[in-house]
């Protein structure tokens, strides 16, 4: 007859500890996403506390509807997607560009690293954000200093052709932990690669696009998700710098959510929006994942 096991009672402790975590994950993050995606199947008007079942409907306005919404919908999308393609790859490039230059050993280099690092502390302030528009301002310094070259003041907030494309230039702005990151990436390229590189007769630029480059392509992939990912979700600097506008031109998907949720208080239909936002995140990143076996090299 086989002997039974003894009860370790220590082998609980590691899943006793990791309660918390798993309340706060079921609690804050799967209860929510059932939720939402539960309403995003009714019409919910929480003051009268109903719920009318509506199935896929409002998935079908969105993507097929000729209404109203169906339009909003597709200008926040394309808008959203805009400011993602632009605003991704300018944070990407300065932050690459500026940790490049701080990786030389430069007298006083910690400051500048500090100094670069704040304004992704504090680029998703409010107050941050009036300053920017202000800055942008049909009366503001930058057109003032457009004015002493002689140059005509550009409606920066109130064109859709600008507007973008000054909460991009705010994300540019914010690149600091994507500094740091590349940073910490170069700073682990053996010298020895490069040294190799210079007996061979290859110049810094040949050097950059065969070494650099190649070796920290994992942190790449890794930065452009994250960064992805934060544009996609932007909200505070179209909210308070171009208010939406101009003609919809920054009404990123998020504020359509709120727009929705809150001040129409439609919460099936921006639940459904939620989800295909999700679902617009969830291909972008598995496009770039699959992507990156033909670019990320991996030191196995």
């Amino acid at each position: 007859m086989a002997r039974k096991k003894k009860f370790n009672k220590s082998a609980l402790t590691p899943y006793l500890l990791l309660l918390p975590w798993f309340f706060g994950i079921g609690l804050f993050r799967l209860y929510p996403m059932v939720a939402s995606f539960w309403y995003s199947l009714h019409d919910v008007d929480i003051i009268q506390d109903t719920m009318e079942w509506r199935g896929f409907a409002h998935y079908q306005t969105l993507l097929f509807g000729d209404g109203p919404t169906n339009a909003h919908f597709w200008d926040s999308v394309w808008a959203t997607l805009r400011y993602v393609i632009f605003g991704t790859p300018a944070v990407l490039v300065t932050a690459f560009f500026v940790a490049f230059i701080l990786n030389f050993k430069l007298k006083g280099v910690n400051l500048f690293r500090t100094a670069y690092y704040i304004p992704s502390i504090l680029g998703g302030n409010v107050a941050v954000a009036l300053v920017w528009r202000q800055l942008f301002a049909g009366n503001g310094p930058i057109n003032a200093v457009l004015g002493i070259f002689g140059l005509e003041s550009v409606a920066w907030l109130t064109n859709p052709t600008f507007a973008p494309f000054v909460l991009v230039l705010l994300s540019a702005w914010q690149f600091g932990s994507v500094m740091l990151i590349f940073l910490a990436a170069l700073q682990n390229v053996s010298p020895s690669l490069y040294e190799a590189a210079s007996i061979d007769g290859a110049k810094k630029v040949r050097q950059l696009f065969s070494i650099t480059l190649p070796i920290i392509t994992p942190v790449l992939l890794f930065n452009s998700v994250n960064v992805l990912l934060r544009h996609f979700q932007e909200f505070n600097a179209a909210m308070l710098i171009t208010q939406r506008g101009p003609t919809r031109a920054t009404d990123f998907m998020n504020i359509l959510i709120y727009d929705f949720a809150f001040l129409r208080r439609q919460f099936g239909m921006a639940s459904a929006m939620t989800w295909m936002l999700l679902a617009a995140i969830g291909l972008l990143t598995l496009i770039l994942f699959f992507s990156s076996k033909h670019w990320v090299h991996y030191n196995d």
